[in-house]
């Protein structure tokens, strides 16, 4: 608690509604799911609101700020967003707002606050809105040569461009596993027909076809700034504990169907458990990709080795996912956890970065 006089924060946020908790079931939604997830978790079906946080976790975030001496005041980051910011005028924003329209939605609070010149957790505009549009996140990452799966985009018309199996396909705007289930693994021109078509007509946005690469899965969290930044300890996806008839992703259907309080896989090893050379090789990876995407503060680098052992980025989460239970599977608590720091110094651990940035403290 380095602050004599306590700040104003602002919390920017979305929530899932209690309403929206169970949803009745969209037949185009339905017809693409594993029958026995459909009968025995119909309420988890819909995916729509996955990138939003509950309300116990916008709670959690509340309480650790206001532990480390800061006023905190919570701003819900709908239509109102922007007078609510601008009346309040917080000294400082911790954003988590993963936004809901267009495909630069986790943009338009950063945006917001760049135009109100309000000092902001988390990555600029620019940067939020590359990493949401995969595409344009892998072609950078391509340019300096980071590795990542070679990649195509399908936007509707499927015309046979492929001929190599198997491929993974998911939405190109999406996060939160949206949209990746069991069937994003396809191994023929038909299954991926069947893929493009899916998320085309339920999530109205083109498909991000990728090679499949089927190493061991990481998830690496990243804390502070530049050349400053640090790796938290390396997340290995136990993939073991998919069910024996999926297959080996971190798909939806793993993340919010079977992993669950009630039912918990045994799905996180952390620290990693491979050998030194392979870890540092890892690390490097993310801090490269943390540095040339020009990431701020925090995110969360997912990776998976390929046949040459080599790690290869799969996905970059300017935003990363904090549920505060530790009783939930979240990755980015449970490496702050093992790098020695609660919930709470984890969340003010990031804000601490944010006031460095902007010559704050």
């Amino acid at each position: 608690m380095s602050d004599i006089f306590k700040m104003l924060v602002a919390l920017t946020y979305n929530v899932k509604k209690e309403e929206e908790k169970v949803r009745k079931i969209d037949t185009s939604i339905s017809k693409y799911i594993n029958e026995s997830i459909l009968i025995n978790y119909p309420e988890r079906i819909d995916d729509t609101y996955a990138e939003w946080d509950s309300m116990e976790t916008i709670e959690a975030i509340k309480n650790a700020l206001e532990e480390y001496n800061n006023n905190v005041v919570l701003i819900e980051a709908d239509e109102n967003a922007y007078i609510k910011i601008r009346n309040t005028k917080p000294n400082i924003v911790f954003n988590v707002a993963e936004g809901f329209y267009g495909a630069s939605r986790e943009s338009q609070i950063p945006s917001i606050l760049e135009m109100l010149n309000i000092p902001y957790t988390g990555s600029d505009s620019i940067t939020i809105g590359i990493c949401h549009d995969k595409s344009r996140c892998k072609e950078i990452l391509s340019y300096y040569r980071i590795p990542n799966p070679d990649f195509l985009i399908v936007n509707g018309k499927f015309e046979n461009q492929v001929k190599k199996f198997p491929k993974f396909v998911k939405p190109l705007h999406e996060g939160s596993s949206k949209g990746i289930y069991n069937s994003s693994v396809v191994n023929n021109e038909i299954e991926l027909k069947r893929e493009v078509e899916r998320i085309k007509e339920i999530y109205k946005q083109p498909a991000l076809i990728e090679d499949f690469i089927k190493g061991k899965e990481f998830t690496v969290a990243m804390l502070g700034n530049g050349e400053n930044v640090k790796v938290l300890p390396i997340i290995e996806i136990n993939l073991d504990e998919v069910p024996s008839d999926f297959n080996k992703i971190y798909s939806y259907e793993v993340k919010w169907f079977f992993d669950t309080r009630e039912n918990k896989l045994d799905i996180f090893k952390c620290p990693a458990e491979v050998d030194d050379v392979t870890y540092k090789a890892i690390e490097k990876v993310a801090i490269e990709t943390f540095q040339k995407l020009r990431l701020r503060d925090w995110a969360r680098i997912d990776i998976r080795l390929d046949v040459n052992n080599i790690p290869n980025v799969i996905e970059v989460n300017p935003l990363p996912g904090i549920l505060p239970d530790p009783e939930d599977n979240s990755c980015f608590p449970k490496a702050a956890r093992v790098a020695g720091m609660n919930y709470n110094q984890m969340i003010n651990a990031v804000l601490e970065e944010a006031k460095k940035r902007y010559n704050l403290i």
